[in-house]
Formats: C-alpha cells, sequence, structure tokens
C-alpha cells in the first residue's frame, strides 16, 4: 500500500480496461506499483497488480465455529446440566433441539466478527493519520495508479514513457 512517505508518480486513467491492462504491462517492463485507485472495484484487478488470494474465508469459518461451540455450550449447560427440564417428554441434552439456536449463534458471531476484520483491516477505525490523496478525481471518475519512486530501478522519465504508452492521459508527481 502506498502510506509511506515519499515521492510518487501518478498516473491518470480514463478507462477501467486500459488501466487493467496497463499493470500487467508495467509490471513485465520492471515498474513497481505501489496501488490502483478507483471509483469502483475493477475484476481482476487484484491479479493483475500480484495481490496474493485473501484469507477471510477461513476467519469467517473460524467465527461461525466459535458461534457453533458457544451456542451448543449454553444450550447444553443450561437445558441439560444447570437446570435440567423434560419438555414434552424429550432428553433435557437433545441435540436436535438446540439447532435453531446454534444456527443463530453461528451466524450471528460469523456476522460480527466479520465486520470487525473488514474494519481492523481496511484502517477503517478512529484514525489521527490523514490518508494520502493521490488524485481527488479517483473518487469519481478516473482511475489513479500510484508508483513509489524510491521503490523502482527505472529512473522517472523511464516510468512516465511507460505510463503515457500505456494509456495514461495524465502524469503527475506527488510529494508526501
Amino acid at each position: 500500500m502506498a502510506n509511506s512517505h515519499g515521492k510518487y508518480l501518478v498516473g491518470v486513467y480514463d478507462d477501467d480496461e486500459v488501466i487493467l491492462h496497463a499493470v500487467p504491462k508495467l509490471r513485465k517492463a520492471g515498474v513497481k506499483i505501489s496501488e490502483v485507485y478507483s471509483p469502483f472495484a475493477i475484476h481482476g484487478m487484484d491479479d493483475a497488480l500480484g495481490h496474493p488470494r485473501t484469507r477471510i474465508g477461513i476467519a469467517a469459518f473460524l467465527f461461525g465455529v466459535t458461534g457453533c461451540i458457544c451456542a451448543l455450550t449454553l444450550t447444553i449447560w443450561t437445558m441439560g446440566i444447570d437446570w435440567p427440564m423434560i419438555v414434552g417428554g424429550k432428553d433435557p441434552i437433545s441435540i436436535p433441539n438446540y439447532i435453531p439456536i446454534t444456527f443463530e449463534l453461528t451466524v450471528l458471531f460469523t456476522a460480527f466478527g466479520m465486520v470487525t476484520v473488514f474494519f481492523i483491516t481496511n484502517g477503517l477505525g478512529p484514525s489521527l493519520v490523514n490518508p494520502n490523496m493521490f488524485d481527488p478525481r479517483s473518487t469519481d471518475n478516473k482511475f489513479v495508479m500510484a508508483i513509489d519512486l524510491k521503490g523502482n530501478r527505472m529512473t522517472e522519465a523511464e516510468i512516465t514513457q511507460q505510463l503515457r504508452e500505456t494509456g495514461a492521459e495524465e502524469v503527475n508527481i506527488k510529494q508526501f
């Protein structure tokens, strides 16, 4: 992510398809791209940037298992051990009776856990740091590619030329 202070070369694109095809070309040429900012998600951009597949499904599974275990523990303890009651002639510890609450708590724990993970991983909690805004139009109608100049072996002029060849309509330098 492009959060550190430094000098960045910013390429502004007009079309999502153009920037999607530009990323692999620039990476193949040896340009290290810090991040691509767009007003909406671009299908295939994660693969083009070389981001690894997300492991968020593992977190969801673990939250669900935790909710399931808590629900079963709660219902077995309260209805079968702490205060056993025979309702309708059924055993005090009858797992089929506990399925609705187990399902509900599994979904509840998963939902709350995933919202928490989302906020933490995206840095959406209270923050004292202002985020870097490479180009305000990236929230409206433009697609912005940020390239950290200190992390690249190519010169500024070479990267600028590469950006122009791949369809960038503007190339700017941004200092943070």
